[in-house]
């Protein structure tokens, strides 16, 4: 590692915490001082130590943090819950995550209805929500659908081949469409237009009953991610990669 790249890598402790959303610079200082943070097993109470961020994980109140100069979380979002910043009918999706990832500003990365349950990004890189959600980046999203009515190959191929939304007279074409059930649909889609999956299903023929989406480019949904649970994912990881 060059000395340049040692030395952007340091960071004093009441720094890291700020950037890590545990309050003012002032608040920060307090649980230093009040010894409520410590590194390897041991407290730390001098908010001017330096530490090495690369790779640092750091406990307050007993809780491991990693450090993450841009954080990036995969939430289980659970139904009855919005993606707005200011909800309006149901509690928003931030109210899940601890407040130090609420107060360093993740956003969604992309939005699913009230009712969509399944994976959703969070992150407070501005950067890559553009990146994943611009549509000239084509990255694929995998939606499971129950429908009302039993599917058949009529509706598979309309929604291949592709339907008319009210709102845009150019056809709106899944990237694939295949049935996983007598009622289950799995489609993969590239874009995201308001209730796509809703719409595209009622343009060709059915409706939506349940709607979960099962993975965002080459990322599943974690088995074992509870609804409304969290975990980290790597920043510099590829969406349109194979699957590491």
């Amino acid at each position: 590692m060059s000395a340049n790249r040692s030395a952007r890598s340091q960071a004093s402790l009441a720094q890291i915490l700020y950037s890590q959303g545990f309050g003012s610079r002032r608040e920060c200082m307090g649980r230093i001082l009040d010894e409520q943070v410590s590194i390897g097993g041991q407290v730390i109470d001098d908010p001017d130590a330096v530490f090495d961020t690369e790779g640092l994980v750091f406990e307050v109140q007993g809780r491991a943090w990693p450090f993450h100069a841009k954080a990036l979380i995969v939430l289980n979002k659970p139904p009855n819950t919005e993606c707005s910043t200011k909800p309006k009918h149901h509690p928003g999706v931030l109210s899940l995550l601890p407040l130090p990832l609420r107060v360093r500003g993740l956003q969604p990365v992309g939005r699913l209805d009230a009712d969509t349950t399944g994976l959703l990004l969070l992150t407070d890189d501005g950067t890559l929500i553009h990146r994943l959600t611009s549509p000239k980046h084509h990255v694929p999203k995998v939606y499971e659908a129950i429908l009302k009515h039993p599917l058949d190959e009529r509706q598979l191929q309309a929604l291949r081949e592709g339907v008319v939304l009210d709102d845009d007279p150019a056809p709106v074409r899944a990237t694939a469409a295949e049935a996983a059930g007598e009622h289950h649909l799995r489609l993969t889609l590239t874009e995201g237009k308001y209730h796509q999956v809703k719409r595209m299903v009622a343009a060709a023929g059915n409706r939506v009953e349940a709607l979960h989406r099962s993975s965002f480019g080459n990322l599943s949904l974690p088995p074992d991610l509870p609804p409304g649970g969290w975990a980290w994912l790597d920043p510099g990881r590829s969406f349109t990669d194979p699957p590491r």
